[in-house]
């Protein structure tokens, strides 16, 4: 893949595998409800209790926002205690989250739900542990390639819609909490043997306090960085969690397949996953591709090219009827441009906050979150006041053309100030 051979001889190998492995599950069980919302929401209604898709959205929603509150914390506790005490630490809480649902979750509530969706959100923050956790270890002008990889565990993601509705379908959605906190578990041992921190001779950790938040927010930098992360990383989670939702919405919901009776009643749960899988795969497996080509010809660039594509890709989806095969296509490039966007972007972040990197990375991740969480309810809300996503559809591309806008306003002052000696292309 673009950019690995540059990283023999340096940095840590041992710590990037453990970051990239820790975040690649952590990712697989933050967004677990999303492949298996059709089979909570059966599961439910056996009990009387019916999700609209308001409550399914809201659902989806929770260990988004939980996770993106907690990344701000756990940002700040990698400057504190260091990212591997921190990364033990939210393991072990999601771990504890998993076995409560594979113990007690055949009679669970939907309110008991919700808080299982805050358990999940540390498996989320870890995008504020993995990430510093790998850069630390490696000079700015591998940033891009670096973050790109530890960041493609969001293919976590693509593993969850893969696995999780067949093993539902086999075992029961319950057994798929029991899975991963099986796999869970021998993560966790994998990383305490692997993942090092950063000596001292190749990073000082700088701990955080509260002012350095405030000092930070107070930088205009910041919230363009998180405005373009919001609109990136936002449409990556947040489409990734809803697609199985929507497939089913769109085009299984008769249990056919163009047009002939092919699936059964069970089936379909696990077709409706492998698509929704194939389209997540695109974006999880080209962030370091993204990260790599912005190492090459600049960040801002590479968003120009990464966003307007996917600008052009949502108003198609949101002004043409699509058919299905045709639809598979443009939402597997909407989903791999939103991937590279999301590594063109964390090649400039090291760049311009290379003293504050663990802060940061929780402060725009948790903005990207955000942005996942603002998507999730506006398709929701989009299906639930109109009957169909085309005004979710057109609100998010209008986003990412703001976000574009915003590139063009800052471009020029990024490359004349911090961009001349950042030590990397911008």
């Amino acid at each position: 893949m673009i950019g690995f051979n540059r990283l023999k001889g340096e940095g840590s190998p041992s710590t990037l595998f453990a970051a990239f492995l820790y975040f690649d599950f952590s990712f697989m069980v933050w967004t677990m409800l999303g492949p298996l919302a059709t089979e909570i929401s059966d599961s439910l209604a056996d009990y009387g209790f019916l999700m609209t898709a308001s409550e399914t959205a809201t659902l989806l929603s929770v260990p988004i926002l939980s996770g993106a509150l907690l990344r701000i914390l756990l940002g700040f506790l990698v400057g504190r205690i260091g990212a591997k005490k921190t990364a033990l630490g939210a393991q072990a809480i999601v771990i504890l989250t998993l076995f409560y649902v594979a113990s007690f979750g055949e009679h669970i509530s939907y309110e008991e739900l919700l808080l299982v969706g805050v358990g999940l959100g540390f498996a989320g923050a870890s995008f504020a542990v993995a990430l510093p956790q790998a850069g630390q270890w490696y000079p700015p002008r591998l940033q891009g390639v670096v973050l790109g990889i530890a960041g493609i565990g969001n293919m976590g993601v693509v593993l969850g819609f893969l696995f999780a509705p067949k093993i539902a379908e086999v075992w029961g959605w319950q057994s798929v909490f029991l899975v991963a906190a099986v796999l869970s578990l021998l993560v966790f041992i994998v990383y305490v043997l692997m993942a090092k921190d950063a000596p001292k001779e190749v990073y000082v950790p700088r701990p955080k306090n509260v002012s350095d938040y405030v000092r930070l927010l107070k930088d205009r930098d910041t919230w363009w960085f998180n405005l373009f992360y919001a609109v990136s990383f936002g449409a990556f989670v947040g489409f990734a969690m809803y697609m199985k939702v929507y497939l089913m919405a769109m085009y299984f919901d008769d249990m056919e397949l163009f047009g002939v009776e092919v699936l059964g009643e069970e089936n379909i749960h696990v077709v409706a996953g492998y698509f929704a899988a194939l389209c997540i795969m695109a974006g999880a497996l080209l962030r370091p591709v993204g990260g790599a080509i912005a190492d090459k010809i600049g960040g801002i660039r590479s968003l120009y090219i990464f966003l307007t594509s996917v600008a052009v890709l949502i108003f198609m989806n949101a002004f043409i009827e699509l058919p299905f095969w045709f639809a598979i296509l443009v939402m597997f490039l909407i989903m791999a441009n939103l991937g590279m966007a999301n590594g063109a972007l964390f090649q400039l972040v090291p760049q311009r906050f290379s003293k504050d990197i663990g802060i940061m990375t929780g402060i725009i991740g948790a903005a990207g979150a955000l942005g996942g969480v603002a998507i999730l309810e506006i398709l929701g809300a989009s299906t639930l006041m109109f009957g169909d996503y085309t005004i979710g559809f057109m609100f998010i591309a209008a986003n990412t053309l703001i976000a574009i806008a915003g590139v063009s306003l800052v471009k020029s002052r990024w490359r004349t100030t911090w961009g001349i000696k950042s030590g990397g292309i911008i």
